[in-house]
């Protein structure tokens, strides 16, 4: 298996992301960097006191006490003041972390569903847990790099201070740990956006895995998806080997310098003592100083976990690049009967033209079916009509006003949506029914259950409406119902039914459509139909056929083309009933 190389969907630039994220942390990331500099300005002054001391009890000073006392006051200062760094730094890595994870699931609601559906469940799941844990150490960690360079710098500074000679000789050493970390960064940096890439696919197809479960025990393919499903490991592996490789020959390269350093600094200071130019305060002074200055283990670590971060924050960012679904500010006219307007709709993907509607109108108060082959556009044009999809060009109207005009409320308020396939949220039944802008009653649950045939089992659970979600044991018939109970609470003006009623038995189906004409609050429906019955239902068929309408007219009208008769499975002629049923 080869190297899997990112691409324009997998990251986004992270800059934007984690200037942002800073900035929501900014006044911990101070109080951070304050006691960072306060903790480094303690150990810089440490080797001096204690230097000192020693010279003053050498000498037989009356105030070695005092020397003593201050050496012990700043090491309690430097434990106290890392403590204080250790403390502030989490609560700060965690809030831009919830920040993060806050931020990027909002930005994935936001996007039409269609983009969203670009990434894998289980890549989504890596890049708004793992990936945002470890960007959200960013912040705090680029403070302590810069934090962390205060005490070489500043050991460096107090060697001259001391004896320029012995600075002189750590100097010699310093081109070799620059270029120690720059190997470092480098050789980890690929390694680490290598193995977060193959984490996020190995959960991707884990995701698809679980999703798929009973269909891979029907087929009795578990082997072949468990190689599947782990066939990135051995690349995991060599990638994280690589990591630990590059990490540990740094550490490793610099535990042999920084002693060779430290060595020829106190081998230049002996030198120095015995002819008399420092004390031994100041060659105590010395060696404290040349340990801090090749201090390259704390730098090396805190660079370590930068890079990790901004690797994680390249594909956390790439929800940044998600375009949202815009909304105005503006309410639909009151005395508004749901009439909907389709002007010169056009979508294109990939090059593809997949809907071309120069023209439609659904007037208010009326029923619409759309029919046509699979992959004719059924499914886009009902997510075009409930704004769940903005069109490339064009423009669709509600009551005269553009989808994009109106409020988010207002939108959800105004269109209810069912799917074949509904997906419910919520603590309990009422709650999953009720969940969108539009605050229903209970009566008005029960209405909703009671007109999309679910009252009936509902009633039955060991608490009625009140019963958990989780712990409701529900065929997809009846969470199909449910999905309808939900979108007739939310449809105002405007229901779409995209096959909503699929996996509904003749029965219910007939009261579904009865409800459809005589309860439903929504004036105006579209339905996507697969089956004569719904068609028979609907007041005009929209037949569409490459995404492109090929014809409009009443179901019986049309049923004398053969053409239109082979979009249903049933091939009998449809006799309607009073309530547009098929009998």
């Amino acid at each position: 298996m080869g190297s899997p190389t990112a691409t324009a969907a997998e990251t986004g630039a992270p800059g934007p992301l984690l200037r942002a994220a800073t900035r929501h942390s900014a006044g911990r990331l101070a109080a951070v960097a304050l006691c960072s500099v306060a903790a480094s300005g303690a150990a810089l002054t440490v080797p001096t006191a204690l230097g000192h001391a020693v010279d003053v009890l050498l000498s037989g000073g009356t105030d070695g006490s005092g020397a003593v006392l201050l050496c012990a006051a700043l090491l309690a200062a430097e434990i106290g003041l890392d403590a204080a760094v250790a403390w502030l730094g989490g609560t700060a890595t965690a809030r831009s972390t919830a920040w993060l994870r806050h931020r990027g699931t909002r930005r994935l609601l936001a996007a039409a569903p269609h983009r969203a559906g670009s990434f894998g469940a289980g890549d989504l799941t890596t890049r708004l847990t793992a990936n945002t844990a470890d960007a959200g150490t960013v912040p705090v960690t680029a403070v302590t790099v810069v934090t962390a360079a205060l005490p070489p710098v500043g050991a460096l500074v107090a060697l001259f201070a001391i004896d320029a000679w012995t600075a002189v000789a750590f100097l010699t050493g310093v081109p070799l740990l620059l270029l120690l970390l720059r190997t470092f960064v480098r050789g980890t940096a690929e390694s680490n956006a290598a193995y977060q890439r193959l984490q996020a696919a190995i959960a991707g197809r884990l995701g698809e895995a679980l999703a798929g479960a009973r269909t891979i025990a029907a087929a009795g393919t578990g082997d072949r998806e468990r190689d599947r499903v782990l066939s990135p490991l051995p690349e995991l592996d060599a990638q994280g080997r690589r990591m630990w490789r590059v990490y540990g020959r740094a550490m490793a390269r610099g535990g042999v310098l920084m002693p060779v350093l430290t060595t020829a600094v106190l081998a230049v200071g002996g030198l120095r003592l015995a002819a008399g130019q420092l004390s031994v305060g100041d060659l105590l002074a010395l060696s404290r100083y040349a340990t801090l200055a090749a201090g390259v283990g704390t730098v090396t670590g805190a660079l370590n976990a930068l890079v990790r971060g901004r690797a994680a924050a390249h594909r956390a960012a790439a929800l940044e690049e998600l375009p949202p679904l815009r909304h105005g500010g503006a309410c639909l006219p009151a005395d508004g009967n749901g009439a909907l307007e389709l002007r010169d709709v056009v979508v294109d993907r990939d090059g593809k033209r997949l809907l071309d509607v120069p023209a439609l109108r659904l007037p208010g108060g009326t029923t619409t079916a759309v029919v046509g082959p699979s992959g004719a556009g059924k499914t886009l044009l009902a997510a075009v009509a409930g704004r769940l999809l903005d069109p490339d060009t064009g423009t669709v109207l509600l009551d005269g006003v553009p989808l994009p005009d109106l409020t988010y409320e207002e939108t959800r308020r105004a269109i209810g949506t069912a799917f074949a396939r509904p997906v419910l949220f919520g603590p309990t039944v009422e709650e999953a029914l009720a969940c969108g802008p539009r605050r229903p009653t209970p009566p008005e649950v029960r209405e909703a259950a009671r007109a999309a045939g679910a009252d009936g089992f509902v009633t039955l659970l060991p608490d009625g409406y009140r019963t958990r979600l989780d712990a409701a044991p529900l065929s997809g018939g009846e969470r199909q119902r449910l999905g309808l109970a939900r979108a007739f609470v939310g449809g105002e003006r405007l229901l779409i039914m995209d096959d909503a009623t699929s996996s509904l038995d003749t029965v219910t189906e007939q009261q579904v459509n009865r409800a459809l004409l005589s309860t439903v609050r929504a004036p105006t429906r579209l339905i996507v139909a697969h089956r004569p019955s719904c068609a028979a239902l609907a007041d005009t068929v929209v037949w569409l056929e490459r995404g492109r309408i090929r014809a409009t007219g009443s179901h019986q009208q049309l049923w004398q083309d053969p053409d239109y008769r082979a979009n249903f499975t049933t091939t009998g002629p449809p006799v309607p009933t009073a309530t547009g049923a098929e009998q």
